[in-house]
């Protein structure tokens, strides 16, 4: 179990502060202080390519803005290339996403004539797993990413399942995107994983947010909580933090939501999530002052707002 005292300074990332070359978001286990999860984002201008080596993690590339090509070689040498087709932004739908176990390396490039790309890379920490338990190299396409409204009225929200615990394509990682309506709340009502239990998995997760800027380009927020589940001075943690475009939140432990979006701005998260289980699932707790918000959604319409991006 991850033991951290979360402060805001530890886990609130400002958009650029964990930039590492390439990548202007690098959020491994060894920069969060935890175990397995992990999460970096890069843009790639028109041309340019961008090599990734996933060492110990399974990673999926998933296009945030634009189209890429990767080109990826296993631990035996055999390379493949793939053609991701992306999306004109995150509030635009689904998009084609490519599953690397670790042990992978990747060029991932964009065409000349395009107007470049960004991409997000949520993983988890496996090491090198022997044959027959390792994953294999799997595109998704957009229109084989499950999209599930969550929710109903004000709580609303938009989730593609592209790796979520209940699609076979990873050994640990449970990732997916969501989508907050401006106005609306998600990850709510506050919830947990981080004990491992009949009702419950230990999970790290990381939130990466991108925010819909106003009419006339006015950088949108959003907010982004997370507080304390345990007594023990080892498992504090109370944050509440305006979160801007590319900003990253962690949450090593704890009651986690709400994320509300601006009257105004959509908002949307990655979600990458892994722990010590080998059994890949995503089981939360309410906390049980709030959880009784769900009785709520069945008198309510969902927000008709969603799906962004049009029927899916």
């Amino acid at each position: 179990m991850t033991s951290t005292t979360g402060t805001t300074a530890d886990l609130h990332l400002r958009a650029g502060a964990t930039a590492d070359g390439a990548w202007d978001v690098r959020v491994t286990p060894e920069v969060a202080g935890w175990g397995w999860t992990s999460l970096r984002a890069a843009d790639l201008a028109p041309g340019q390519e961008v090599h990734l080596d996933t060492g110990d993690d399974e990673v999926v590339l998933v296009p945030l803005r634009g189209s890429l090509t990767a080109v990826v070689s296993g631990t035996e040498g055999e390379s493949a290339r793939y053609e991701l087709a992306g999306r004109a932004s995150v509030f635009a739908g689904p998009t084609d996403v490519l599953y690397l176990p670790a042990g992978s390396t990747a060029v991932l490039s964009t065409s000349p004539d395009d107007d470049g790309a960004r991409v997000g890379v949520p993983g988890a920490r496996t090491g090198v797993l022997p044959d027959g338990v390792r994953k294999p190299v799997r595109h998704i396409t957009a229109d084989e990413v499950a999209v599930e409204l969550r929710g109903a009225g004000t709580c609303t929200r938009e989730v593609r399942n592209f790796a979520s615990a209940d699609v076979d394509v990873a050994s640990k990682l449970v990732a997916v995107e969501v989508v907050t309506p401006g106005g609306n709340w998600s990850s709510y009502p506050p919830h947990k994983h981080d004990e491992t239990s009949e009702h419950e998995s230990e999970l790290e997760e990381v939130y990466y947010y991108e925010v819909a800027p106003g009419p006339d380009g006015q950088a949108g927020v959003g907010y982004h909580r997370t507080y304390s589940t345990s007594e023990r001075e080892d498992r504090q943690v109370d944050v509440l933090v305006e979160v801007r475009d590319r900003d990253t939140v962690l949450v090593p432990h704890g009651w986690h939501g709400p994320c509300m979006a601006s009257p105004g701005n959509h908002l949307y998260y990655l979600n990458a999530m892994a722990g010590p289980a080998d059994d890949r699932a995503w089981r939360i707790v309410d906390d049980p002052d709030h959880a009784w918000v769900r009785s709520t959604w069945a008198d309510q319409p969902t927000d008709p707002r969603l799906p962004l991006g049009g029927p899916q």
